[in-house]
């Protein structure tokens, strides 16, 4: 057997070369993950591979991808020799309740879509590739891939029968606002407020979607416009803008207020931050 890890941000990618073998995950190893929650995605590249919990049984054959849920106990078997590649974010990056997570999990999501011919080849470059990328590079590709990852999943969720406590249409329209957000983050006036008017909701309605999520309208807001911010910072220093510039391209107000957002979210001030990138 052979693994290789490599850490993109918030994302680790591991692939996994083996023979014929069979790995059960007791309750046991599954609490453990649950204490460190995150969610699984695998990916398969050669070979085929069986992944098996409670009384379902998925093959993931070359060229497809299955949600996984880690927080149970399952099986993997592998009849013959196979290369799977797993793709291991926080749940947070993809907006998806646990429920909606529990829903796709152990579905073979093949390229039958035009999302998903976008999303699986993307996935398998950037792990055959992800040695390769520089620093401030990796936590970008971790965004992009969470984020296609977040649409594969709202379009598996919309195909599904609908939910009796309307999980689906709340996951849809939560990742809508939050690619309005994405596109709006250098608007210092994006509130709550003009969020609800650009979709037609009401404020209430709004902060209820996030409320589900276990966290804010705002919260969500500040924590995109500071990951804007470290992925800013980030860049080479004959790019590197200065530090209040991206402080007020993407909305914040003062510096002052900018650089306690920050270290109270990365434990460092975005100077010491550049400083430990080396830009």
């Amino acid at each position: 057997m052979r693994v290789t890890t490599h850490r993109l941000g918030p994302l680790r990618v591991t692939t996994t070369e083996a023979g014929p073998q069979r790995v059960h995950a007791s309750a046991y190893a599954t609490a453990r993950f649950t204490a460190d929650d995150h969610v699984t995605v695998l990916l398969q590249d050669s070979g085929c591979v069986i992944i098996g919990q409670s009384d379902r049984r998925t093959l993931l054959q070359p060229g497809s991808l299955a949600f996984t849920d880690t927080t149970r106990p399952y099986t993997l078997t592998c009849p013959d020799l196979s290369r799977t590649h797993a793709f291991r974010l926080p749940p947070q990056s993809l907006g998806l309740r646990e429920a909606d997570r529990r829903r796709i999990a152990g579905t073979p999501v093949q390229p039958d879509t035009e999302t998903a011919a976008l999303v699986i080849p993307f996935l398998s470059r950037l792990a055959d590739q992800a040695g390769t990328y520089a620093p401030h590079l990796r936590p970008l590709l971790a965004r992009n891939a969470a984020d296609l990852l977040a649409t594969l999943a709202a379009e598996r969720l919309a195909h599904d029968a609908p939910h009796p406590d309307g999980d689906a249409a709340g996951t849809l329209l939560r990742l809508r606002i939050k690619g309005f957000i994405e596109d709006h983050l250098t608007d210092p006036d994006l509130t709550p407020r003009t969020i609800a008017a650009a979709h037609h909701l009401s404020v209430r309605h709004v902060h209820r979607l996030f409320q589900q999520e276990g966290t804010t309208v705002s919260g969500w807001i500040r924590h995109r416009r500071l990951e804007a911010c470290r992925r800013a910072l980030g860049r080479p220093a004959r790019d590197a803008p200065a530090l209040t510039a991206v402080a007020h391209r993407f909305g914040f107000t003062s510096y002052s207020h900018f650089s306690r957002a920050f270290r109270a979210a990365y434990g460092m001030s975005p100077r010491e931050w550049r400083g430990r990138l080396g830009t």
